[in-house]
């Protein structure tokens, strides 16, 4: 397959809980409902893609049980390449515990499992897959040295979305074409306090120690983009919220789709803003991301 997308990252099985309100330590409470879905940073980024159209391989590691069995299926029911994703024998399918309140804000426990074997050696494996890619995009969920890994191995766009918050070593700084940080996760790289304002996001990004364009996802405010010393706000359109969790994975897969397309950094990040908030709308990480039909109606609307 001519791939256009190659997503280095993480397949989880996530469990949703449902709940009024989050739990205090020590404190048991009812929910109110549960559901199961296909996830992991890197899955759900690729699924995100492969919806709007690209062509897109997956590049991870699952475990030798049912979960990852019908992770693999389901990446591979949505058109994308599995035959770069590993299965070991020994640790279970990465798994996420995730409870959402009736603000529809939610809290995530990532047991990696299997993830964490996504080793450099399976990065060299496939690296032919990773350079013919026009765009390698990974995550923090996998360990940094197969990141750095497939950074080395890319020749096309190389976007990191520094998720979860993690310390990037100095070599792989300069190899990152893209950042796509959140809020939460650049106040970490930046080591400052979380920006609550356009310009002291615009602030945090200057301190870091990368010269490149940075996207900034900003829920329900959109994004800034920051590029070549102008930083410009991407607005959000208006959504009623109802389960965030794979919302910034769309926003990161759209984002991939349309660099991949040749588009502007500014005009992909106007698309993948619309991507997150469709997704935002709707339960399930990889069920919740959109097609290019309802993106495109959006964006017209």
């Amino acid at each position: 397959m001519d791939t256009e997308l190659a997503v280095v990252g993480s397949l989880n099985h996530d469990l949703t809980v449902l709940t009024r309100r989050h739990p205090r330590p020590g404190e048991t409470v009812l929910g109110t409902d549960q559901y199961s879905a296909g996830g992991g940073k890197g899955a759900n980024q690729a699924v995100a893609a492969a919806r709007l159209g690209s062509r897109v391989a997956m590049i991870g590691m699952v475990g030798h049980d049912a979960n990852g069995a019908a992770l693999v299926a389901g990446l591979a029911a949505e058109g994308i390449d599995v035959s770069t994703v590993g299965v070991d024998q020994e640790a279970p399918t990465g798994l996420a515990v995730i409870t959402i309140d009736d603000r529809a804000e939610n809290s995530i426990v990532v047991i990696p499992g299997a993830n964490m074997r996504l080793s450099p050696a399976h990065i060299e494996e496939h690296n032919q897959v990773i350079a013919r890619a026009r765009v390698v995009l990974a995550q923090l969920e996998v360990p940094m040295e197969t990141v750095v890994a497939a950074a080395k191995a890319a020749t096309g766009l190389f976007c990191l979305n520094p998720a979860p918050s993690h310390s990037i070593p100095e070599g792989l700084w300069d190899r990152i074409d893209v950042l796509v940080p959140n809020r939460s996760e650049l106040a970490a790289l930046a080591d400052r306090p979380e920006p609550a304002t356009f310009d002291e996001v615009a602030v945090a990004v200057s301190s870091l120690p990368y010269q490149g364009p940075v996207v900034v996802t900003l829920g329900s405010e959109g994004a800034l983009v920051v590029e070549d010393a102008m930083a410009t706000p991407v607005p959000a359109p208006g959504i009623e919220a109802v389960d965030p969790t794979g919302s910034g994975d769309a926003f990161c897969g759209a984002l991939g789709h349309a660099l991949g397309r040749g588009l502007s950094l500014l005009d992909a990040t106007r698309r993948a803003v619309v991507a997150g908030a469709i997704a935002a709308t709707r339960r399930g990480a990889q069920p919740s991301m959109p097609t290019i039909s309802e993106v495109e109606a959006l964006l017209e609307g």
